[in-house]
């Protein structure tokens, strides 16, 4: 491999820490973040998700809460419990556990979630500020990707961008940080022909389309910086040693788990050409949960005047 491995593990545990002494300032002024999630139904990587979020608030001072509901919980039970926490006044973040259980609707529930309390950044409101160039709260797994190329000296200005995915948790909001830091953006999607052409024009590519090693070689300009957002679970031997070919901890990873962790990149490949990647896992996720709590100390801040 040719390519230098971007640590998102690392820098987001330097956010954490700042995070935490961010809560010590705020418990001196007699303020303690409060964060409160709400997690409908039993996705597996949910619960997972909302576990890791539990213990890195804990860690870094803020109090925090989990309302767990059963999957067939009528909407307006759901609706009742935003507007409480939305009523607390001592509750700062609000984080509604996405993909809800279906009939529900999770865009239409995220609406109802007060934006001074919306640490994810996907109500409508914070949206429209992103997108204005005066964010409150910017969507965390964005954030992160942008904070980590910063940290890590890659110029942006100027650059051409291309972004694999359109999503509002990530494609989009991704597309508006790039834009204010003056890079040129394409966002790439289903539709996108000559998909691999494109892509390889990006002095900076993102794969964040939720697809296993979508993203071959042929994808990958000579010197590129690529950032894998993807996390997927793979359980097939034959595509795990395709891509990891010899990969001892892999085959281990797989034969306890019954699945590997694989991104939107293949990363082997990829890295025989480009300047720099990030690996999944330790790449783009850890920061998406450090930028969830810089979030929670933001929103408590603003609502309370520090």
């Amino acid at each position: 491999m040719n390519a230098r491995v971007l640590d998102g593990a690392a820098l987001a545990a330097e956010i954490r820490q700042r995070v935490a002494a961010e809560v010590v300032e705020l418990g001196a002024t007699g303020i303690v973040p409060r964060l409160e999630v709400i997690l409908v139904g039993d996705d597996p990587a949910s619960q997972v998700y909302v576990g890791s979020k539990g213990k890195a608030c804990a860690a870094a001072g803020i109090r925090s809460a989990t309302h767990t509901l059963p999957a067939d919980t009528p909407g307006e039970e759901l609706a009742g419990l935003i507007g409480r926490l939305n009523a607390d006044p001592d509750v700062d973040g609000i984080l509604l556990q996405l993909p809800l259980p279906a009939p529900l609707d999770g865009r239409a529930f995220l609406d109802l979630i007060d934006p001074l309390k919306d640490v994810d950044g996907f109500h409508p409101e914070n949206v429209g500020r992103l997108h204005q160039g005066r964010p409150r709260f910017v969507p965390c797994t964005p954030a992160g990707v942008v904070a980590l190329l910063e940290h890590e000296g890659v110029t942006l200005a100027g650059a051409r961008a291309v972004v694999v995915g359109r999503s509002e948790i990530v494609g989009k909001p991704l597309a508006a940080l790039l834009l204010a830091r003056h890079a040129t953006v394409t966002i790439c999607h289903s539709r996108t022909r000559k998909l691999a052409a494109v892509c390889r024009e990006a002095d900076v590519l993102i794969a964040a389309i939720g697809k296993p090693a979508l993203v071959g070689a042929e994808f990958v300009k000579s010197g590129a910086v690529v950032v894998d957002v993807g996390v997927n679970r793979v359980e097939d031997a034959t595509l795990v040693e395709q891509l990891y070919p010899g990969d001892e901890s892999r085959r281990a990873q797989l034969a306890k788990r019954g699945y590997v962790l694989v991104g939107d990149v293949d990363f082997v490949a990829a890295s025989a050409i480009a300047s720099a990647i990030t690996p999944v896992p330790g790449g783009i996720g850890p920061l998406t949960i450090a930028g969830l709590l810089a979030n929670t100390a933001r929103a408590a801040r603003l609502r309370r005047g520090a």
